[in-house]
């Protein structure tokens, strides 16, 4: 197993199952809830309304938007292939809500390398500062072969 780091270049052949992708630490703030969810129209109070969030609600804090955590799973696959393939297809769940406030981890394990078409498989995830997938998913790209 390796576990090439953002900057080195890769190819198909270099790509094993089981290489680790390399981990993002995220630690979103207000802002960044705020503009992510102003951009995507999304008007839902618990994403920056804290009083109704946690007296309404019942959540301890403002909640991340999902479509936010798919994003940083494609993020994480987008800068460990580089300039070396592209991503075809991404598929995530989110499975728990996750709070400003909360260090949260993206990463990914190669699962599959099919070399005749090229196509990488990769299983990503978003944990919480407790190590539990909060946001499972699977990735599909395309490499180069050299």
């Amino acid at each position: 197993m390796s576990d090439l780091g953002l900057s080195e270049k890769r190819s198909l052949v270099s790509v094993r199952v089981g290489d680790a992708l390399p981990e993002r630490a995220l630690t979103p703030d207000n802002v960044q809830l705020f503009l992510y969810n102003a951009a995507l129209w999304n008007a839902h109070r618990i994403h920056f309304d804290e009083p109704y969030t946690r007296n309404v609600e019942g959540y301890p804090g403002l909640v991340i938007a999902g479509p936010m955590l798919g994003d940083w799973l494609n993020q994480c696959v987008e800068e460990w292939l580089g300039d070396s393939g592209r991503l075809l297809s991404i598929e995530y769940s989110n499975r728990a809500a996750t709070y400003i406030g909360e260090t949260l981890t993206s990463g990914g394990t190669v699962i599959a390398v099919d070399q005749p078409s090229g196509e990488v498989q990769v299983e990503v995830f978003v944990k919480n500062a407790a190590g539990e997938v909060v946001t499972p998913g699977i990735a599909t790209a395309v490499m180069e072969a050299e």
